[in-house]
Formats: structure tokens, sequence, C-alpha cells
């Protein structure tokens, strides 16, 4: 049976950076009303539990400092990065569906 007892530090890591990232992404870009704050900040959350771990690898071998840092600190800045650019990256898709969508139309 797997050791979870290591899992967990892992996961505690990569929900505090998800909150973190999806935080700031709240308070840099207000929402204009609690469905919106809310939809966002689960949004953030759940992308940063997600996608943290490989983003905090890609990133850390990006600025070749991945032989520095332990694998609760990749999980957790990869969570915050993760978090942090989710709403972004859905509000451009957004964008760009809308621009398709009145083409067509």
């Amino acid at each position: 049976m797997a050791d979870l007892g290591n899992e967990a530090g892992v996961l505690a890591a990569k929900a505090a950076g998800a909150a973190a990232g999806a935080g700031v992404s709240l308070i840099y870009l207000l929402p204009k009303s609690r469905r919106e704050a809310a939809s966002r900040f689960f949004t953030g959350l759940c992308c940063g539990l997600i996608f943290g771990k490989p983003a905090g690898l890609w990133l850390s071998d990006r600025m070749g400092i991945a032989d520095e840092l332990t694998g609760l600190e990749i999980s957790l800045t990869g969570s915050a990065a993760a978090s942090l650019l989710a709403w972004w990256v859905l509000g451009a898709l957004v964008r760009v569906a809308e621009r398709w969508g009145r083409r067509a139309g």
C-alpha cells in the first residue's frame, strides 16, 4: 500500500499555493458579483490543485533553479502560478470565442 504521509504535505502546499493564487487574481481584478468571485476562486483553486506540480516543475526548470528547491516549494509555487493564470487564460478564451461567434452569426 502507498505511503500517504509525504503526500499530505504536498497536497497542503498545493492547496495553499492554489488559494493564494486565486486570492491574488481576485484582488488584482475585482469581480463584479459574489457569484463571479466564487466562480473565479474555485476555478483557480481547481486549476492550482490539478496543474500545480507540473507547472512548478516547468517553471523551476526554465529558471534553472530546480536543484535548489524542495518538492514542497515546487508544488507551492506551481500551484500559485497555475491558479493565478487560470482565470486570465479562461478570460482570453471567452473573448476569442465571442469574436468567432460574432463572425459566424
